[in-house]
């Protein structure tokens, strides 16, 4: 099968998003990816960040993480992003990074990219499916290929039954509620295997 480069583009303020990036990270490669995991530009003011003890550390732990660019997208084959909802819809910083890919759709340069999304909330009804949808939205304008994990796996009911992508929820302690590993690692094998039949066509 064709070699897939992968991406995992997330944002993530104290850290969730940033776990479950991880966990398919370890999937994917599992699967025979080459993975990037990268973080988008964090937008939030110095002052933000320092007020909420749990958001300084988490910045200060992935300070090594890379910041996602465009470079990046275009040696991907597949994405996988993971974020936080923010009213329902994606966080401003990833909004922000999306914003500015209109020279490489314009370019054609993300047609048929194989992509897929998480999400997490701090309540069990916050907007994660929502979310998702949104940010599919864009992908549909950027022509890619939406691989969303249905109902492919036992895992997906244990982490709560999303269809669109894996979605948590977290509560005051920053912790998960659901048993959502597994979850995120079959989305992440069942992207990379997408990926790999697209790029096996595209090659013939």
């Amino acid at each position: 099968m064709a070699n897939v480069n992968l991406a995992i583009i997330y944002y993530s303020s104290t850290g969730t998003n940033y776990k479950m990036a991880k966990w398919a990270e370890e999937a994917a490669k599992e699967a025979g990816a080459e993975v990037r995991v990268l973080k988008v530009p964090e937008l939030a003011p110095q002052e933000a960040i320092e007020s909420n003890p749990a958001w300084k550390a988490h910045v200060e732990a992935t300070k090594d993480v890379p910041t996602v660019t465009h470079n990046d997208l275009e040696w991907a084959d597949a994405i996988i992003f993971s974020v936080p909802t923010r009213f329902g819809n994606v966080p401003s910083q990833l909004k922000q990074f999306l914003d500015t890919t209109g020279g490489l759709w314009f370019q054609g340069k993300l047609a048929n990219k194989v992509v897929s999304a998480m999400a997490s909330a701090s309540n069990a009804h916050g907007g994660q499916e929502q979310t998702i949808l949104q940010l599919y939205t864009t992908m549909y304008h950027w022509g890619a290929i939406v691989v969303a994990p249905g109902y492919t796996d036992p895992s997906i009911f244990a982490a709560g039954g999303n269809p669109y992508g894996t979605s948590v929820t977290v509560d005051q302690n920053g912790n998960m509620i659901e048993d959502a590993e597994a979850a995120v690692k079959h989305q992440a094998k069942r992207t990379v295997q997408v990926a790999q039949w697209v790029k096996a066509g595209l090659a013939q």
